[in-house]
């Protein structure tokens, strides 16, 4: 049976739906990296070092983060 999802429930606070998140904030900002490589040259401050996290986190285990893409596609 299907987990039911308390209503107004945010993704933060489900963990298959933060999952989610992640990993699709994960591949965003390695595509992101990838396309424009220059806006990634240097660390930044604020919310464009969480994305530079995210592309790095996606370049350096980019075999885990596809294989968790697949996992939770088929989960």
């Amino acid at each position: 049976p299907e987990p039911r999802v308390a209503e107004g429930m945010s993704a933060l606070l489900n963990f298959q739906s933060f999952l989610t998140c992640v990993l699709l904030f994960i591949c965003t900002s390695t595509y992101l990296k990838s396309q424009r490589p220059s806006m990634f040259r240097e660390k930044k401050p604020g919310l464009f070092s969480l994305v530079y996290k995210g592309a790095v986190i996606g370049t350096r285990l980019s075999p885990w983060v596809s294989a968790s893409c697949l996992l939770m596609a088929a989960w």
